[in-house]
């Protein structure tokens, strides 16, 4: 998929992915691999934000022709999961950063997903929008989330999924429905099991991440 970005597999992103999926890596040691792979993926996604040329002046009298970060960039969390990477956003983005949450949930009569609660800054439509969450089983969630961004006015292509691990069912049906936006992901995996968790996957991230 054009749209889909898959972290380089270097030897640091497949490290800490392998303590995040061992189902005996400890609270502890899932957060700090977690927080390794948070800023991986924030530095990828943050490639597609547009930066300014700046030329700064050197301790020695030198001039440098760098950039600056100064287009407007909002996180939105889908909760609860989503939340844990704007720890990494703030620590990546430099530039004006605000921040949003969505609750979207599974109806479990209908099976689609429900948008319970919705808090978005003043005006992202011309902010870039990083939508945060960790994991995209089916994609329903992070497609109802999309869905309302669009509705605040932001246009598709500046629009960019951050994401840990997602079935190749849920790229294909975000890839295919959102073609102008970006999803970047660390790891996608090919199955759900029954339950519809992520095959190999992780299990709950919210679960492990905030050890409930």
């Amino acid at each position: 998929m054009e749209n889909c970005v898959l972290l380089p597999q270097n030897h640091q992103l497949l490290s800490s992915m392998t303590i995040l999926r061992n189902q005996d890596t400890d609270g502890r040691g899932f957060i700090d691999a977690f927080a390794k792979v948070a800023d991986q993926l924030m530095a990828r996604a943050l490639d597609f934000v547009p930066v300014e040329c700046q030329q700064v002046t050197t301790p020695t009298g030198g001039t440098y022709q760098g950039v600056r970060q100064a287009k407007k960039v909002c996180g939105i969390s889908i909760l609860r999961a989503g939340a844990s990477l704007e720890d990494a956003l703030r620590k990546a983005y430099n530039g004006p950063l605000s921040f949003g949450k969505l609750l979207i949930q599974r109806d479990e009569k209908t099976c689609h997903p429900a948008h319970l609660y919705s808090k978005f800054p003043t005006s992202i439509s011309d902010a870039y929008v990083l939508i945060l969450e960790p994991m995209l089983a089916t994609g329903g969630s992070v497609s109802k989330a999309i869905e309302l961004v669009l509705e605040q006015r932001a246009p598709e292509e500046q629009i960019i999924v951050v994401n840990v691990i997602a079935s190749a069912k849920a790229v294909s049906l975000v890839s295919e429905r959102f073609p102008k936006l970006m999803l970047v992901t660390a790891a996608v995996d090919k199955d759900l099991n029954s339950k519809r968790y992520i095959n190999p996957g992780l299990g709950d991230f919210g679960d492990r991440f905030y050890g409930t």
